[in-house]
């Protein structure tokens, strides 16, 4: 039976939603293709298929969509991180399924992921400072180490910006290269690199195996 009319009526707010994914999608395509430099509002509206006054109800302008592209990335990305972590019990499992969703985030969103994680360090001041911050929220996961570390305590205060900044600077080397989509294939690598500290070397290795 046919539902009455008006029911799959959508939302302004999907839709609004919408149009800004799209709009954030065409964004990282043609940042991919030209370089966040060389995009213009034109190239964006073109890619999208949409009018130019549709982008300026979304964005005020081409950093503007910039910015929020890094911000709807880092979203999702945890969003999917902390989904896998929470469905494990152990600090060291969570480790392993939370990098496991992010490697296949950035490996399935290929223009997304050199849009924020490459093109974002030389984009400007504020896409770098965003950039920053964005991984300043992956934190937290790794932060829980410190509780079963039989050194937690001793542990240096920046460690976990560190192993954060390792893990980014390695796929960001992976991205440059073009090997986004083997970038899964890092899973075993990073998971012992960022276990190593709280639980030795054997032990990280042993978790991986």
């Amino acid at each position: 039976m046919r539902p009455p009319p008006g029911r799959q009526r959508l939302s302004r707010e999907f839709i609004a939603k919408h149009q800004r994914t799209r709009i954030i999608s065409a964004l990282a395509e043609e940042t991919v293709s030209r370089g966040y430099r060389a995009v213009t509002v034109a190239d964006i509206v073109r890619r999208a298929g949409i009018a130019r006054n549709t982008f300026y109800e979304n964005f005020s302008s081409k950093e503007d969509c910039f910015l929020a592209a890094q911000d709807f990335a880092v979203m999702e990305a945890l969003r999917r991180v902390v989904t896998a972590a929470t469905e494990v019990d152990s600090w060291q499992a969570r480790v392993d399924a939370g990098l496991a969703a992010f490697l296949h985030y950035v490996a399935s969103e290929p223009a997304l992921a050199r849009t924020c994680i490459v093109e974002a360090l030389s984009a400007g001041p504020a896409s770098l400072a965003r950039y920053e911050e964005s991984l300043q929220a992956f934190i937290p996961l790794f932060r829980i180490g410190r509780k079963v570390s039989p050194h937690g305590d001793e542990l240096p205060a920046t460690l976990e910006e560190t192993i954060i900044g390792g893990i980014f600077w390695i796929i960001y080397q992976r991205i440059i290269l073009g090997e986004t989509e083997q970038i899964e294939e890092l899973l075993p690598e990073l998971v012992e690199f960022a276990l190593t500290p709280y639980i030795g070397a054997e032990a990280a290795k042993q978790a991986t195996a």
